[in-house]
């Protein structure tokens, strides 16, 4: 079963805990580098890995926005309310002033608008008209 706790409260606590236990943190560097067929390497870095990961917990995110129950609203509220809160910290705390957070937002803002889209579209096809008596 589902809760109505934004998952994506994951990642937000990732990033701080990284940022504020290891000040200095370079969200820049590679943690890997992969040799392609090519002849390119493909360097990956933390910043890469943690957007990665926050994409995945979007996507159970949506499949959560898809279900219809009274606690949809209520997670729905509270996407909102960790998309302000990660806003407001991006604005006011120097250690989340980065690009990595600033992705992290969008995809907040992402989870915020599909879920809210996805339940007026389910609501609307759940209404069913019934003609008046005559």
């Amino acid at each position: 079963m589902l809760t109505p706790i934004p998952l994506l409260i994951i990642p937000l606590a990732i990033y701080n805990i990284l940022a504020f236990i290891t000040p200095g943190l370079d969200w820049r560097s590679t943690i890997a580098t992969f040799a392609l067929p090519s002849g390119a390497a493909w360097q990956i870095n933390l910043g890469e890995i943690f957007v990665a990961l926050s994409l995945l917990i979007l996507f159970f995110e949506l499949i959560k926005a898809t279900r219809i129950s009274s606690r949809s609203i209520i997670d729905h509220m509270l996407s909102l309310l960790l998309l302000i809160a990660a806003i407001v910290e991006f604005l006011m705390v120097p250690q989340a002033g980065t690009s990595v957070f600033s992705l992290l937002i969008c995809v907040m803002l992402l989870d915020v608008l599909t879920g809210f889209s996805v339940s007026i579209r389910v609501a609307q096809r759940d209404v069913a008209l019934t003609p008046p008596d005559a």
